[in-house]
């Protein structure tokens, strides 16, 4: 069985900086891409940052410049680092993944259970 498990979330104050980080486990065979979404009270889910196997990345326009998306393919994580935070980053902050498993000749989409981001003014 596999598991997307995040850790890192908190509170911190504007300007301030966060790194999340997204560990994969289980019966993996591969893992392709990757990515952060978040999700803030009342809002519908975004896709934050997602990097590729090939670690090609891409980012919502909201962060560019300020978030950086990594991944470390021999262990299976991803990272989220957020530099100069600002309040309308508070969210629940969900770690997504496409990964196949033994034995399967398919990708599945799986998520981690979410870590809170609050922004304070």
């Amino acid at each position: 069985q596999v598991q997307l498990v995040e850790s890192g979330g908190g509170l911190v104050q504007a300007g301030g900086s966060l790194r999340l980080s997204c560990a994969a486990s289980g019966s993996i065979r591969s893992i392709a891409a990757m990515a952060w979404y978040r999700q803030a009270p009342g809002k519908q889910r975004e896709l934050v940052a997602g990097i590729t196997s090939a670690l090609i990345t891409n980012y919502v326009d909201s962060v560019k410049g300020r978030f950086t998306i990594s991944r470390d393919n021999a262990k299976n994580m991803a990272y989220l680092q957020m530099n100069s935070l600002k309040p309308e980053d508070t969210a629940v902050y969900y770690c997504n993944a496409d990964i196949m498993e033994l034995g399967s000749r398919r990708f599945r989409d799986y998520w981690g259970q979410g870590t809170q981001v609050t922004v304070s003014s």
